[in-house]
């Protein structure tokens, strides 16, 4: 049930994020979603060595962080389950790729420990890039962009009414949770012999809460797709943050900067 209702609170949290007001909040969620997706792509397109030139697009997701008033460690946080499935996923290049890169005295830096390090930076650049997105822009808003990339309206309503079912079907495993702790005090979680059961009552409350949902939809007039009408205007903000950062992106991918850096620190 604790859990249950950590899931809960975290929901409301996020929902709390997306409904800021700073200047990252009042962008576009177009130009938002478009400028996400380039970064995204253009990280994943460094070569598995060049680590030098991925750690420059730190500096993206960290000032956004910063003009959003959303601490760094609320990221890591919320995607405490997912990070380390992506971290390990570059574990064993180690062992597959023994060619020597770097030589630091009798320290050999082989390109498996290079592109590991690498890979694990991309998985963490597109979750921050992911999360930044998400807590900046409410979901309905995300799918109003979506609609005007001309995303097929039944997957939009999908994604739409699937974020917002997800707290609504933990709060009815959080109900049945506290009725059976109260039914069986001093049992510490949900008893194997009772797991079918409890998730079959789950399963047939959540489609009856479904179609009470639907039907007050049709009631409020739905016909398959949603009317996204808080969308701000794009203005002129959102023009100048798409083109400076694709101007970053672009200048990052192409140049190393941290090589170029560095070399004029050393001279």
């Amino acid at each position: 049930m604790d859990k249950l209702s950590g899931a809960q609170s975290e929901l409301r949290e996020m929902d709390a994020l997306a409904a800021g007001t700073s200047v990252v909040h009042r962008l576009h969620p177009l130009c938002k979603l478009l400028v996400t997706v380039t970064y995204i792509f253009t990280v994943v397109s460094f070569h598995k060595y060049d680590l030098s030139g991925l750690i420059v697009m730190v500096w993206y997701p960290i000032f956004l962080f910063q003009a959003a008033g959303i601490p760094v460690h609320v990221c890591f946080y919320k995607l405490r389950v997912v990070l380390p499935f992506v971290c390990a996923v570059g574990l064993a290049n180690p062992f597959l790729d023994h060619v020597p890169l770097i030589q630091i005295g009798d320290l050999v830096i082989t390109g498996g420990i290079i592109s590991m390090l690498t890979l694990m930076l991309k998985g963490c650049l597109a979750l921050m890039a992911s999360f930044l997105l998400v807590a900046t822009t409410p979901i309905d808003m995300l799918c109003g962009a979506l609609r005007k990339l001309h995303v097929p309206k039944v997957l939009t309503a999908l994604l739409l009414l699937t974020c917002r079912y997800i707290g609504v079907i933990i709060g009815e495993a959080s109900a049945m949770s506290q009725a059976y702790s109260l039914r069986a005090p001093g049992q510490k979680g949900i008893h194997i012999s009772a797991w079918g059961s409890f998730l079959g009552q789950l399963l047939l409350r959540s489609m009856d809460r479904a179609q009470e949902l639907y039907s007050s939809m049709e009631l409020r007039g739905f016909q398959g797709e949603f009317f996204y009408s808080d969308i701000p205007v794009w203005r002129g903000a959102s023009t100048v943050f798409m083109i400076v950062s694709c101007c970053f992106f672009a200048c990052a991918r192409l140049v190393n900067i941290a090589q170029l850096i560095g070399n004029l620190v050393v001279r």
